[in-house]
Formats: structure tokens, sequence, C-alpha cells
């Protein structure tokens, strides 16, 4: 059995793996210790973030094709290099000498020394790297900020090409991360206290009361808070869904599409945990998610429920969550092996599924009831078309103004959707929208 007890190891093991099937599994990250185990997260997501542009000065500084290349090599080489320009804790040599010394005993000492002759080319010409020069503008584009070549043309020929630059090197930054105080157990006062107290360097959001803006969570998970359930990670564009629903206390809620369960906690919060919350979600391996949170952060009306909301019948609510399935193009920061398993023919069957979903959730509405529909999605099929489309149908429900909830910066001109960007709001990408049923 491969030893994991090394970050670097089971980094590379890791992304061979996500080569092969476009799976990102992460069982040998996953026992790593906790310190081992946030190296190879930063390894893991830094390389898929930059490969492309990795990958291109392989075949800069190569004498053999990257083509040809083993893919176990291939990704010693894109950590070593990854190690070199991105990592400021690592010393150089350390960068070297780690990655040649696995060329050598889990290949051969030939691909060490290939190794080590890359690598020391990279460091010679760390301050004056070649750049992607080719003559097809979108490959160039896509090589030089690692985005596949669908994306970028798409997102080139919708923004322009100055503001698609931004957006694709706002996605190539390392997250910050954002923890929402859980008002069952705490207040954002006492949380702010117990951040200064603890000396966690943070950012208190105006946009929603309780979030906090923090750049890792290595300090707030040895401090034991999440396993207290004082608080979870929450983009806090991940919380304006929950919060246009606006549900109070003694209300009846369908959170469809519940898993990880993060937004069926905060609803549980804003109804102070007095009436009835159903979270519903058709994965098996995560439902399982949504009862840990459920019950770490003491929210005792969430009642949980394994189904495909498309074919199951349930009793109609006062309110309903649909946090669909998408691409997830929002949030490209955080999860960079999105950008190379997504297709365009992914989106086209994300839309479809939606529409299914939407469907499904419409009919869980009871009469003056309300329905969110929201996504992690930059697309706009995935988004206002995909309303549009859902209102052609359905002239019993309407759009809601959204300004008494979000600020007017996430909100469309007409005050009806939200939609944030990475690189115009700094935080993950999110759209959703408040509809009523009239009859």
């Amino acid at each position: 059995m491969e030893n994991v007890s090394n970050a670097r190891i089971a980094t590379i093991r890791t992304l061979e793996k996500f080569d092969n099937t476009l799976k990102l599994e992460l069982d040998l990250i996953n026992k790593l210790d906790w310190q081992e185990r946030q190296q190879a997260n930063e390894y893991m997501q830094g390389i898929l973030r930059r490969r492309s542009y990795l990958d291109f000065l392989i075949s800069r500084f190569s004498s053999v094709e990257i083509e040809k290349m083993d893919l176990f090599f291939k990704n010693i080489l894109r950590l070593g290099i990854y190690d070199l320009l991105f990592m400021d804790s690592t010393p150089d040599y350390a960068a070297i000498n780690e990655s040649v010394e696995i060329a050598k005993t889990k290949i051969s000492s030939k691909s060490g020394d290939l190794a080590n002759a890359i690598l020391r080319k990279t460091q010679r010409e760390i301050n004056n790297l070649p750049k992607p020069d080719m003559d097809n503008r979108t490959s160039l584009i896509a090589t030089t900020f690692s985005h596949p070549e669908w994306m970028v043309e798409r997102w080139v020929n919708r923004f322009g090409e100055r503001e698609a630059f931004q957006l694709m090197q706002a996605n190539n930054q390392r997250p910050f991360y954002f923890l929402r105080a859980n008002c069952l157990k705490t207040t954002p006062d006492t949380f702010k206290l117990r951040l200064e107290k603890a000396g966690i360097d943070f950012e208190e959001s105006e946009w929603l009361p309780g979030y906090f803006k923090v750049k890792t969570l290595a300090d707030v998970k040895a401090k034991g808070w999440f396993e207290k359930g004082l608080c979870y990670v929450q983009d806090i564009a991940a919380g304006f869904a929950p919060t246009i629903l606006d549900p109070v206390a003694g209300e009846s809620v369908i959170d469809v599409c519940a898993a990880p369960g993060t937004k069926t906690l905060l609803l549980a919060e804003l109804m102070e945990n007095e009436g009835k919350i159903l979270a519903v979600d058709i994965n098996s391996e995560r439902i399982y998610k949504i009862a840990e949170n459920a019950e770490r952060g003491g929210a005792s009306i969430v009642k949980i429920q394994r189904a495909d909301a498309r074919e199951e019948r349930f009793k109609l609510a006062d309110a309903v969550l649909l946090d669909a399935p998408c691409t997830g193009t929002g949030v490209l920061s955080k999860r960079a092996d999105l950008r190379w398993k997504r297709t365009p023919e992914e989106l086209q069957k994300s839309v479809t599924l939606q529409a299914e979903l939407l469907d499904a959730a419409a009919n869980m509405v009871a009469k003056n009831g309300r329905l969110v529909y929201s996504t992690c999605s930059l697309e706009p099929e995935e988004n206002m078309m995909q309303i549009e489309n859902f209102l052609k149908e359905y002239d019993n429900f309407e759009l809601e103004e959204l300004d008494d909830y979000l600020p007017e910066e996430v909100l469309s001109e007409d005050l009806k959707s939200y939609q944030t960007f990475p690189h115009v709001h700094g935080c993950d990408g999110h759209f959703g929208v408040l509809l009523k049923r009239k009859f």
C-alpha cells in the first residue's frame, strides 16, 4: 500500500488519478495528519489552478515531450515547479530535492535526473520565465490563465478580454474563507470577541450579520470551534439564498438539494429553531453531512429525507429553497478541479436538470408561499434565462424585489435578482431570485 504520510506523495497520486478519471478523490489526502493534509490541499488546488501554465513551462524546459510523459512523473514536475514559483514557505533546494527524490524512488534514477534538470532550469530562469506565445488568441489566454478554451472563449465574448482576465485572475488566487457564527449557540458579537482573543485576523462583513472573512481555517480548526458548532464555513454569497427566503419561526420549509446542510442550518437560525425544516437530497453519501451539521449546530427542527425531489411528493410548504446543482463556475478558486471537469455539454445537462428541479420545487410551494432559486454559477443559462423560461410556464409565480434583504451592489438593475462575481465582490460567484406564489 502507498505510504501516505507524505503530503507531496499524496498530492501527486491524487492528481494522477484525477488526470485519468476527472474525479477528485481525497482518500489519500484525508489519511494525512491535519498539518500535512493542509499542505496537500494547498498543493492540489494550487496546481489545478495553474495546471496549463505549469505544463507550458514543463514543455519549454524538458527534453522529453510532455505528451509522452507518464502521468505520475508529470505531476511530480507540476508539484516541483509550483513549489518553486508559488510556495514562499518552501526553500528552492527543498522544492527541487523533494521532487527529484520522489522521481528516483518511485520511478527510476533516470527520471530523477530529468526532473532535476527541468527544475534547476526553472530555478535559473525564475526571474525571466517564458510567456505563452501561441498564434491562437484563445489558446494563449487559456494557457496563461489555466482555464479551458471553451470557458475562455465564452467569457471573453461576454465580458470582453480585460474583465475576463480579471475574473480568471481571481479564480487563480488562494481563496479567502468566510466563517458564519452559529446564532443557535453564540452571537456575532461574542464570536467576534473569540476571534480577537485568539489573535485570528478577520474582516467582519457589512453585508450580512455574523460573517467573518479569514485567510486560513487552520487556527479556527485548532480551537475546536467547528466541532462545538460555534461556527461553520459558508461563503457570504451562499448565505444570500436563505436570507432572501426569510423564513420565520413556526413556518414549514423544504430545503431541496440540501447537502451538506450549511444553508439548512442558516434556515434554522433564521427561524429561531421553531417550525419545521425538511432537508432533502438524493446523494446517499452526502446526506449524512446534513445530519452531522444539524446535530452539531443544534438545529433540532431539521428532518432529513433521502429522495429524488423530481419524483417524490411532499406536503406543501410555506417556503422552499432550491440551491440547484450547477456547473460551479462561480467557485473555481475553491474548486479548481471543476474548470477541468466541465464542458459545454455538461452545461446543457445542468440546465435541463435545473429546469426539472425547479418544476418540482414550484409544486411544493403553498399559496402565497415563497420559492428561492439559487446557484453558484456565472452562466446566464443556469441563472436568469432559467427563471425567464420558468415564468413563461408558471404565471402563478412572480419575482420579488430583494433590496430589503441584500446590498444594492449585488442586485440587478430591477432589484429582482442577485449575482456576485469573484473579481468584483471579493466572494464566490452566486445567483439567486425570490419567487412568490400568487395562487
